[in-house]
């Protein structure tokens, strides 16, 4: 193949790379920054658990790196009022979103947009009597689907954590 011929089949691909990802400033990023912030920041942060139950699909799974997989969506709002939000608990755990990582890339058929996939890393801290230490980083993977003009929650993959 010729330099020149390589030299133009690369700068395509990194366009098209590019264009891929929707805009930080678009109102789909816009609603499902949003959505990370009731997931996280209310549900987890807060254990306001209510927000969970309308951000999340009837069939929804969690798949997670180290502590395996949820497939249902009381199990995984059981899970995190009996774990991370009981009041019982003397470790309190927090999640931050890293600043600049999150991306989202449309889901289309034939045109119209069903859904999204929304990529980001995160960091996590635990706060036992007063005193905070850094947790896992970690990548995640949200899939989220519109059902009846509203955006919900389908699958999670939470990955690559380290400390």
């Amino acid at each position: 193949m010729k330099k020149s011929t390589c030299i133009v089949l690369s700068i395509f691909g990194i366009l098209t790379n590019l264009n891929a990802q929707i805009s930080t400033n678009s109102e789909v990023f816009s609603t499902l920054k949003a959505k990370d912030s009731l997931l996280f920041e209310r549900s987890f942060n807060n254990c306001e658990t209510q927000y969970l139950e309308q951000l999340i699909a009837q069939d929804f799974e969690f798949y997670h790196d180290i502590s395996g997989i949820i497939n249902a969506k009381d199990e995984f709002i059981q899970i995190m009022k009996s774990g991370i939000c009981n009041s019982n608990n003397s470790t309190k755990s927090r999640r931050e979103l890293v600043e600049g990582s999150l991306e989202v890339f449309l889901l289309k058929n034939n045109g119209k947009v069903y859904g999204a996939l929304q990529n980001g890393v995160h960091k996590f801290f635990e706060t036992t009597n007063g005193n905070t230490v850094p947790g896992s980083i970690a990548k995640f993977s949200h899939l989220w689907i519109i059902e009846d003009g509203r955006w919900f929650l389908k699958r999670v993959i939470s990955f690559d954590h380290t400390m």
